[in-house]
């Protein structure tokens, strides 16, 4: 077991989850601990304390002195609370069973997120099943970041989530100096049975609501992101020896004399991986895809490396870098900069002119990376045929385009959603939105990387030995055997539900798609993509698609990345931002020295942990992108622009302006000059007396009704309907009491 200790949260959940599996037995914490490879005395007293707990909780029962057995009860269930933004919320409990209904009268004193036990109501007629939650067993979190309303003799904080469902009680004793109207970090105290609000403690104050650093602070304080390393941390990286030795260099692979250079973002620092080529004497290409040796410095259970277990991923804020390595790693040590030798773990490919692999080979290398490329400055030389390196950069552009054409024959579904940036001034004030786009020098840069993460994975899943590069699955059934593991990026096949929802939809706007095996289905997916392309409908269509695909997670247990027609693979080339990536380097540096690295239960802990954070940081960087377009449109009030609805909901419609990709709500009771009703089933809009509507994919101009910094929200309407009426406002933060 690792020495990584788990969060007691997840030991409640192992221990149910075993118990309920060996319904039939009683067990000690002794033969507990055994079973599920507990080994050290901290964690046997943590056993200890989750055993007591699940027995007074009424989970369990001790059957005789210090023996164990899970209670029977079919009336009850735990699992992980969702809500909604009306209060109500849904219990996850089970994969492949039903979610559970929570009105929103039922809820008692869980919050988001919350591990709780739930009793299960009686299923009236054909009604979905429904709970309430008996006990809150596990908080998910207790700070919280919101903004503070003081009174003379109390206080209240409305939180900033919306699934958040009440407020905050906070006596004036506690406040900590915030005045009213501020955003503040609070701390849950506690929510004793029978009052309506919890009662909290302000941990810090953030400042003014709707200025750059108060909001971008408390973005990062709502998603548990650090502002800096700890001091322990920082000094264990600078103690770590640099330097590049002729007794390490004896043990790699040198491909100092081969041609290699790295292609990033023009505002890089950190650089993961860079591409060698070489004309071999047999006539085929070399290509060398050579990732920064983050292993060779990060140990084990060493602080640095339970702090980047903890972090997991780096997190990219709009103004910010939150880093998984501290910058002395990230940015130097590790960083294949140009003109410098480094440390490299390699997969080197032999190619045909066809871009068909006839060997393969993975180890520790040492490189120097002649050039440091931006995107664009590649772009230009593919473009043109001229520049640096330029035979180079066109031989690795036309291998790339045949190997996606291969992976595109074999399944791979191509998303070329434009990723939406901002330029912003010294003090963070956004001053133009700009859309990175993937041109060929992008898409150059990841079929190598795919091909190496594919074969990395193919080479630990399967089995294989030495240089073997059969593309056949004739190992594939010890895939998921002890001997052959590895940390595997999976992304499930879509539900035939969710293709017929797809599909449906589509089809209203003339698109027919293919459904049937998984092949047929991506290849009519990619025809899809491609023909929306530029139409009115392509975002929403896009986001629709997207949203139909199942979230892709890190696990031991392989089922294939559909969405790239990959039957195995893995992320090996990015260990200075993520850290599965890190699992991979170790996992195939054990393979490769014929010794075992870990086992099973410690890495799907660290997968889930890492699947965990890995949607903490998306939701992270979401929230600053939409504080950003709000603030961009924040002197935009009153002014009309073109927009696409990209969305169609009970309680109104949601568009988007065409040039800056901003999006906002016109509500339904602003909807004026007719009666309208919702068409769910048509996803718009429909007049009552005119017939006119509003439907998905519609171009309309809108007018930038406010901006609200708080909230994020932007609140649009029609032009027709507002005629030009409009003050120009940037709303302030309402209060929310009695929710």
């Amino acid at each position: 077991m690792s020495k990584n200790k788990k969060p007691q949260r997840y030991l409640f959940e192992e221990v149910l989850d075993f118990l309920k599996h060996n319904d039939s037995k009683t067990f000690n914490y002794k033969q507990l601990g055994a079973a599920m490879e507990i080994n050290s005395d901290s964690e046997r007293a943590q056993l200890i304390e989750v055993l007591e707990s699940l027995k007074h909780q009424g989970f369990v029962i001790e059957k005789e002195a210090g023996k164990y057995q899970i209670k029977e009860s079919k009336q009850y269930v735990t699992g992980t609370i969702d809500f909604t933004s009306q209060a109500a919320a849904f219990v996850v409990f089970s994969e492949t069973e039903e979610d559970i209904f929570i009105p929103a009268k039922k809820t008692k004193d869980a919050l988001q997120g919350d591990l709780v036990k739930v009793y299960i109501l009686p299923r009236r007629g054909g009604k979905r099943k429904e709970g309430e939650v008996a006990e809150v067993i596990k908080r998910n979190k207790t700070e919280f970041v919101g903004t503070i309303k003081i009174n003379p003799k109390f206080a209240f904080v409305i939180a900033d989530s919306h699934k958040l469902h009440v407020d905050f009680f906070v006596r004036t004793s506690d406040i900590n100096g915030a005045k009213d109207g501020q955003k503040v970090l609070i701390n849950l105290k506690e929510w004793k049975a029978g009052e309506q609000n919890p009662t909290a403690t302000v941990l810090r104050v953030f400042g003014n609501p709707g200025e750059h650093k108060t909001e971008m602070n408390a973005i990062m304080a709502e998603y548990g992101l650090p502002e800096r390393f700890p001091d322990a941390i920082e000094y264990e990286a600078k103690k770590i020896p640099t330097e590049i030795t002729e007794d390490e260099i004896s043990k790699r692979r040198d491909f100092r004399k081969v041609t290699t250079f790295t292609i990033d973002p023009y505002d890089a620092k950190d650089f993961d991986d860079a591409l060698s080529i070489q004309k071999l004497d047999n006539g085929f290409w070399e290509v060398g895809v050579h990732i920064a040796d983050v292993t060779h410095y990060l140990k084990p259970h060493s602080a640095l490396d339970k702090e980047a277990v903890h972090r997991a991923t780096s997190v990219y804020l709009v103004d910010r870098v939150i880093p998984m390595l501290p910058e002395v790693l990230s940015n130097f040590v590790c960083s294949l900069r140009p003109h410098e030798e480094k440390y490299t773990f390699s997969a080197v490919f032999q190619l045909d002119d066809e871009a068909q692999i006839h060997h393969q080979w993975f180890g520790k290398t040492i490189i120097y990376s002649d050039h440091r490329f931006s995107y664009e400055e590649v772009q230009t030389v593919i473009e043109t045929g001229e520049g640096d390196y330029k035979d180079e950069i066109m031989i690795l552009d036309t291998l790339a385009k045949k190997l996606r054409a291969d992976r595109m024959r074999k399944g791979s579904i191509f998303f070329d959603k434009a990723e939406v940036k901002f330029k912003l001034d010294e003090e963070g004030n956004p001053l133009g939105v700009f859309f990175k786009t993937q041109k060929d020098a992008h898409k150059l840069i990841e079929d190598f990387m795919l091909l190496a993460n594919r074969k990395v994975a193919e080479y630990l899943g399967k089995g294989l030995k030495g240089e073997d590069i059969d593309d056949k699955p004739k190992h594939a059934e010890q895939k998921d055997s002890s001997k052959n593991l590895c940390v595997y990026r999976i992304h499930d096949v879509p539900s035939d539900e969710k293709m017929q929802e797809l599909s449906g939809f589509a089809a209203r706007f003339g698109y027919q798609m293919q459904l049937g095996n998984k092949q047929k289905v991506a290849a009519s997916i990619n025809k899809l993509l491609h023909d929306v392309k530029d139409k009115k409908e392509q975002g929403m269509i896009e986001l629709l698609t997207v949203r139909s695909m199942p979230k892709a997670i890190y696990t031991t247990k392989n089922a294939g990345h559909y969405g790239l027609g990959f039957e195995f693979y893995t992320h090996f080339t990015s260990p200075i931002r993520r850290y599965p990536d890190v699992l991979v380097h170790r996992l195939l540096e054990a393979r490769l020295q014929g010794k075992t690295y870990s086992n099973k239960d410690e890495l799907e802990f660290l997968c889930k942990q890492s699947s965990e954070q890995e949607r903490m940081a998306a939701d992270a960087e979401r929230a600053s992108v939409k504080y950003k377009q709000v603030e961009f449109m924040s002197d935009k009030v009153g002014e009309a622009f073109d927009a696409v609805i990209s969305g169609v909901t009970e309680w109104g419609i949601y568009a988007e302006i065409v040039e800056n990709k901003c999006e906002g709500m016109i509500r339904k009771m602003e909807i004026k000059g007719d009666q309208f009703f919702y068409d769910a089933e048509n996803y718009r809009y429909v007049g009552k007396n005119t017939g006119k509507t509003y439907g998905l994919g519609d171009s309309v101009k809108i007018i930038v009704v406010s901006a609200d910094l708080v909230k994020k929200q932007l609140n649009f309407n029609f032009e027709e309907v507002e005629q030009g009426s409009l003050k120009p406002k940037v709303q302030d933060h309402k209060k929310r009491r009695g929710r």
